[in-house]
């Protein structure tokens, strides 16, 4: 399996790259977002990629980082969704916004992408309900605050932050991203605000 591509941007196209690595021109197909991501031809790139190998083709899909391959494969998890689709959400929404979308069970932003339908979009929330992956850390500096926020339980924060350590974060991490959502938003957001909020500290 090819894992990572390090080498001089060759050429580009509508939904593909071509790496050039030590004279040898690997075709990557690629989200519209690694696309833009990407420097210059002629320049140097690393990109992380996934090898698909079927009966008669094998092809390269690249990706900016390793957060976006990971829901690359975790979209493809969902029945109906193959790569294709899943490059179109890829290209559409943000991991951020994938993650909050499955947390608050937002249908409408899902099928925001070319490709998913209403039907698609709520299978897709369904599945992943329980299977988003932790993206990134909180700071554990904000981490003290947990004990404040557990002991007022019932509250919209404790509430945010239940919902954060269901979707698979640590409860040290979903603490102090709820926490530093609390002092941006102030103590009267709703629960469903400050899930958003410590959904976008989580993956950024």
């Amino acid at each position: 399996m090819i894992a990572k591509l390090k080498g001089l941007i060759d050429s580009f196209g509508d939904d593909w790259v071509i790496v050039d690595v030590n004279g040898v021109g690997y075709l990557v197909t690629c989200s519209t977002r690694t696309l833009s991501s990407l420097p210059s031809k002629g320049e140097a790139v690393e990109i992380a990629t996934e090898t698909f190998v079927r009966e008669d083709q094998l092809r390269l899909f690249g990706f900016a980082t390793e957060s976006e391959r990971d829901w690359f494969r975790l979209l493809q998890s969902v029945q109906g969704i193959g790569t294709k689709v899943a490059l179109a959400i890829l290209s559409t929404l943000t991991a951020s916004d994938l993650a909050t979308a499955i947390a608050v069970q937002d249908k409408a932003m899902v099928s925001r992408a070319p490709g998913v339908g209403p039907k698609m979009a709520q299978r897709l929330l369904i599945e992943l309900k329980d299977k988003v992956p932790a993206f990134a850390g909180g700071d554990e500096a904000l981490a003290g605050l947990a004990g404040g926020i557990a002991a007022s339980a019932g509250s919209p924060a404790a509430d945010a932050v239940s919902a954060l350590v269901n979707l698979g974060y640590q409860m040290t991490h979903a603490s102090a991203a709820v926490a530093r959502a609390v002092k941006s938003s102030g103590d009267d957001a709703s629960t469903q605000t400050l899930i958003r909020l410590g959904l976008k500290e989580l993956a950024g």
